[in-house]
C-alpha cells in the first residue's frame, strides 16, 4: 500500500473513498518515568520516551493502513499525525489520511 503525506498522487487517476485513521495510547512504566525525571534535571534527550513515540507512530500507521485495507483502498494520501497527552506519562498518537482507490 502506498502511504504519502502529499495531498495527492501525481499522474494517477483515483477516487477518494473516505478518511481513515489509526490511534494508540502508550505509557512507560514507573521505572522509566523515574529515570526520565532524573534526566530533566541535567537536560538532554529522554530516549525512552523517544522510543515510545516512534513505536506509537508505527502502530498508529499500521492501524490506519488496516482500516484502509478493509475499504479495499490502494493508497492513503495526505497523511498527518496528531499527538496529545491523555494523562501523566501517557501519550496518544493518531495517524490519519484519505484512503483512495485507483481507477
Amino acid at each position: 500500500m502506498i502511504i504519502v503525506n502529499t495531498p495527492d498522487l501525481k499522474n494517477r487517476e483515483y477516487e477518494e473513498i473516505e478518511m481513515v485513521a489509526g490511534s494508540i495510547v502508550l505509557s512507560k512504566h514507573i521505572g522509566k518515568d523515574i529515570m526520565a525525571g532524573f534526566k530533566t534535571i541535567v537536560g538532554g534527550e529522554i530516549e525512552s520516551y523517544t522510543e515510545m513515540l516512534i513505536d506509537a507512530r508505527a502502530q498508529a500507521v499500521e492501524r490506519m493502513k488496516n482500516c484502509a485495507e478493509k475499504l479495499e483502498a490502494d493508497a492513503i494520501v495526505n497523511v498527518r499525525f496528531a499527538t496529545s497527552a491523555i494523562m501523566e506519562a501517557a501519550a496518544e498518537v493518531v495517524a490519519y489520511g484519505t484512503a483512495i482507490k485507483f481507477k
